[in-house]
């Protein structure tokens, strides 16, 4: 099959298994042992799990090893505009010729097995990463971290569990530690495991599961620590204090993520250069994004324009926070989420900082919330409500209102993604 192909063998792999969604692991060995066992190819892999948080703290390690001279492939998901995104070989975006190349190849090797669209491509992040010279690997856990495809790495370097709370309890769990319990999953014998800050009933599960692994762990409040003082980042271990830049992803949840970050790379060996890139380098769409070109931001050119996909609880608690120690200005909320969210959970904490809510339907999702029970939550929330056909509509409406305001995006990456999209 010739390069330029991608998205129809993408297309093809959504075939191979009635579920988006299905949790082992058989599946996606089976595959890999047919490809020779890249998985075991590998450069040292950290492995991330957790609900909030993993891809921030992915993007910070990555920059702090990049910062040292070093080189890292990584994968994350899902992507917001392109599939490419996910893929990181060697620090770049894989490109279309190699991508085509190594999805054709796992899904001629596949043949008419059953296989989930993300395991499949899974595999062939891995293909890619084995043939490609690199330092490091970074994982992003999917779902959960048990069974999810991403544990098929035995023997990682690190592991790292940021925050857990409850999401996706459909697949994880009910409970909070029967959540933990799935991420805790990732924790390898005798591998060390960095953990961000948790629930007590969290904490138990993951401080358990390493004891019976003899994992050591590297716990936020025990052995680690970081704040900011006089806008400084300061990270303090059992080796010493480090006083940083503040990380450039916004928010008080952003200053924990970078702890976590931090105590990786020490565990790793990295000096106080690396942690300082990790601080002013990462980046991360739509994390707090300020959009500030493309067609959208030119349709209302005084509105200050933000853009975020975080789409649970502790996501609207954080976002919350960060609203609340912006600059005084009227704020709008334009928001689209999946029904498998807890909706009313999100929107309680965003209450108090915002003028409005137009609730929309994200386009092409199927298991979008339909706009108008978004503003229903939103309004049961405390927060006044409308709703349109479509952001740029919201939009629209708010710059006729309030044409200075404060306008941020956010419920679903999903909704992010077709944002970025359409913003060029």
């Amino acid at each position: 099959m010739s390069a330029g192909n991608s998205d129809i063998i993408l297309e093809r792999m959504m075939t191979l298994h009635p579920k988006v969604i299905d949790l082992v692991l058989d599946r996606a060995e089976r595959l890999l042992a047919a490809l020779g066992n890249p998985e075991r190819q590998l450069p040292a892999v950290i492995h991330i799990a957790g609900t909030n948080g993993k891809g921030s703290t992915q993007a910070m390690m990555r920059a702090g090893i990049e910062g040292a001279g070093k080189t890292a492939h990584a994968y994350t998901s899902p992507h917001l505009a392109r599939f490419h995104e996910r893929i990181r070989v060697a620090g770049e975006l894989i490109s279309e010729e190699y991508l085509t190349e190594v999805l054709d190849e796992c899904y001629v090797a596949n043949g008419e097995q059953s296989i989930t669209y993300f395991e499949i491509t899974t595999c062939a992040a891995f293909l890619a990463f084995s043939r490609q010279k690199a330092d490091y690997t970074l994982l992003e856990v999917g779902l959960g971290g048990r069974v999810d495809v991403t544990n098929v790495v035995d023997k990682p370097a690190l592991t790292i569990i940021t925050p857990v709370s409850l999401d996706h309890q459909q697949f994880l769990g009910e409970t909070l530690p029967e959540i933990a319990g799935e991420k805790a999953g990732i924790i390898k014998r005798g591998v060390p495991c960095i953990v961000g800050p948790q629930e007590d009933a969290a904490l138990e599960v993951i401080e358990a599961k390493a004891a019976r692994l003899g994992a050591p762990l590297l716990v936020y409040g025990q052995h680690w620590h970081v704040g900011v003082e006089r806008d400084r980042l300061i990270y303090q271990d059992e080796t010493g204090l480090l006083d940083l830049p503040k990380p450039a992803l916004l928010g008080a949840h952003q200053v924990r993520n970078a702890g976590a970050a931090i105590a990786g790379l020490r565990a790793l060996g990295f000096d106080e250069d690396a942690c300082g890139a990790a601080m002013t380098d990462a980046t991360w769409p739509a994390r707090m994004q300020r959009l500030k070109n493309g067609p959208l931001v030119q349709s209302a050119p005084e509105i200050e324009l933000w853009l975020d996909g975080g789409h649970n609880a502790a996501a609207g608690e954080a976002i919350g926070e960060l609203l609340g120690t912006l600059p005084a200005r009227k704020t709008y909320l334009i928001c689209g989420m999946l029904n498998t969210k807890d909706v009313n959970g999100y929107m309680r904490p965003l209450a108090q900082h915002a003028e409005h809510l137009i609730g929309v339907s994200i386009p092409g999702e199927k298991n979008t919330l339909p706009a108008e029970t978004t503003a229903k939550a939103a309004q049961d929330a405390g927060l006044n409500s409308s709703v349109a056909s479509s952001v740029q509509k919201a939009l629209d409406e708010i710059a006729a209102m309030a044409p200075e305001a404060r306008v941020l995006i956010c419920g679903s990456l999903y909704l992010a993604g077709d944002v970025l999209r359409s913003n060029g």
